[in-house]
């Protein structure tokens, strides 16, 4: 099981996931490697590993009918028995009546995890007949497992920009007018809304997003333009101490190149600004998004919403959904790509050419300038029903900016 060890009597440094056993005592090796690897993983990636890992424990224990026995066979160097484990594993996640590309990261997850183990051990070891003979399985099981694929095919990679149907209904679904809008609180509405705009417009990651502040928003006039400009920031919150979020899940800044300044349409500016001023609330912290319980919004919880928002669309866009991208219901990420293709096509649409366009989707969207990331975009910018459901309107939703005060 996954836990959160932190507390006023655990070092700051050491505060973090951990994994436990059904008893709740620590999973030493996994712990032991969570604490050499933290550093290098963003937490929800660390989340990620350690939940991979658990499964493989969790195989183990259910194989050899015994709690703790992957800890016991890494300590005991037992090279037969952890093939046995890793083989058996390779089986059960291979024999699924569906595979997919977390699947694949599951194994090799746990396969690394299980590897780096043993070979620390055999350093901290003085050399002998059995650390040369677990070196030797090692080699062996590095052979035989390192370049398995769990996959059973190659799928072709399927476009992973909403279908205009789709974004067109979860505008009329999300606006805070909207009759057909599935939460029954106003404050909800709004909270629910913003969050859409933000992640469709700007084009940010959940993490990013739930790390907003309440004055995220920022203005200056622009003199040559004659009108005021909007922006807002992408970093960790300067009020709030990292390590005191309450949140089971964190949110982070995935990478050094993520944290940026990016513009803000004045559509954008007032639907936070309104929501700000007249349904957040009061509560104890500074994040932007707040729960109907006063805590910081939660990564499960903004999950949810755009699960029941996707249960509410219509069998014809739920329909051209799967047929598009695959994918039964929309996931926040899902925003972020599409945000993604829209901005690419504007782009080119002003005259950038490719390579002046794919850099400064770049730095939008916070990705390096090797990143490769916006070429996957490309062939997608000649869908000419997506563009359309914006065009300039998609930062000019005249139907909301009527529900909207004059002034923010």
């Amino acid at each position: 099981m996954l836990r959160r060890l932190s507390g006023s009597m655990v070092p700051p440094n050491l505060h973090g996931p951990l994994l436990v056993n059904d008893l709740g005592v620590p999973r030493y090796w996994a712990t032991v490697w969570s604490t050499m690897s933290a550093s290098l993983f963003a937490e929800t990636t660390h989340v990620k590993k350690l939940r991979h890992i658990e499964n493989l424990y969790r195989h183990a224990d259910t194989l050899l009918r015994r709690p703790d026995s992957l800890d016991d066979a890494l300590a005991a160097r037992d090279g037969q028995t952890l093939a046995r484990i890793l083989e058996s594993w390779f089986v059960s996640i291979r024999n699924q009546s569906t595979v997919t590309a977390e699947d694949e990261k599951r194994w090799h997850t746990g396969f690394t995890f299980t590897n780096q183990m043993v070979t620390w051990l055999a350093r901290c070891q003085e050399t002998d007949n059995a650390t040369r003979g677990i070196a030797e399985r090692l080699h062996r099981l590095s052979l035989l497992y390192g370049q398995l694929s769990v996959r059973k095919d190659n799928p072709v990679e399927m476009l992973r920009s909403l279908p205009a149907t789709v974004v067109e209904e979860l505008y009329a679904l999300l606006d805070p007018e909207s009759e057909q809008n599935p939460s029954r609180r106003r404050r909800t509405r709004w909270r629910v809304f913003v969050a859409f705009v933000l992640m469709l417009h700007q084009g940010l990651r959940r993490g990013e997003l739930l790390l907003l502040t309440a004055d995220v928003v920022k203005s200056a006039y622009d003199r040559k333009q004659g009108r005021t400009r909007y922006w807002l920031n992408v970093q960790q919150s300067p009020y709030e101490d990292e390590g005191a979020d309450s949140r089971y899940s964190r949110p982070h800044i995935k990478t050094a190149h993520s944290i940026r300044q990016i513009p803000m349409s004045e559509f954008t500016a007032r639907v936070v600004q309104t929501y700000v001023e007249n349904y957040r609330g009061r509560p104890q912290h500074s994040f932007l998004l707040n729960s109907q319980e006063n805590s910081p919004l939660s990564t499960e919880t903004l999950t949810k919403v755009f699960s029941r928002a996707s249960s509410a669309l219509s069998t014809t866009a739920l329909t051209e959904l799967k047929n598009r991208t695959g994918k039964t219901s929309v996931t926040p990420h899902d925003l972020r790509h599409t945000c993604a293709v829209v901005r690419l096509q504007q782009l080119l649409t002003q005259g950038d050419s490719m390579d002046e366009a794919l850099q400064k989707m770049r730095t939008f969207f916070g990705w390096s300038r090797k990143s490769d990331m916006p070429s996957r975009y490309a062939r997608a910018v000649f869908e000419d029903r997506l563009a359309a459901v914006w065009n300039d309107a998609f930062d000019d939703r005249i139907e909301i900016l009527r529900a909207l005060p004059n002034e923010i």
